[in-house]
């Protein structure tokens, strides 16, 4: 999960990259030549896309630095963790629900997918079978009982 997301963002990278250093420039020497500066909306786009593209840069290569300094095997391989596959049940509606917890960095989120950081990915962190996460929202607190865990270390690749 965490080498392909890496992946991922590489890929994102380094078609930036070419963006920033070949197409962007390209576009920029057009608008360029075609005079007037002033009232030269191409140029104005290509500069704010240059902007855009290096905030961008900036961003995913903090991200991969983070995404490198996980080490797989110092998670949890008995509680809620990176990668980990809940069911849990709500106390008071009796519902049975799956989460997988996924890095907020996941760039396609499939149904039942949630971050670490979002409200039930923190509720649902550390806890292991028959604990109760609170999830607390702006209208009530939901009573969540871990019934199922499979751990990043226990899901097959093709699971995660």
């Amino acid at each position: 999960m965490i080498e392909e997301l890496k992946a991922k963002l590489g890929d994102e990278v380094e078609k930036l990259q070419f963006e920033l250093n070949v197409t962007l420039p390209g576009e920029i020497r057009r608008a360029v030549e075609m005079g007037d500066l002033r009232e030269n909306s191409e140029y104005k786009a290509a500069l704010e896309r240059q902007q855009f593209v290096r905030a961008r840069l900036s961003q995913l290569r903090e991200r991969l630095s983070k995404l490198s300094s996980i080490d797989v095997e110092q998670i949890s391989h008995d509680s809620v963790g990176l990668g980990s596959r809940v069911v849990v049940i709500d106390e008071k509606t009796g519902l049975e629900e799956t989460y997988a917890l996924v890095f907020g960095d996941a760039l396609e989120f499939e149904e039942g997918q949630v971050t670490m950081s979002s409200p039930i990915g923190r509720s649902l962190l550390g806890k292991k079978v028959g604990e109760l996460a609170l999830l607390k929202l702006p209208t009530m607190v939901r009573k969540l009982k871990v019934t199922e865990l499979k751990t990043i270390h226990e899901l097959k690749e093709e699971e995660i």
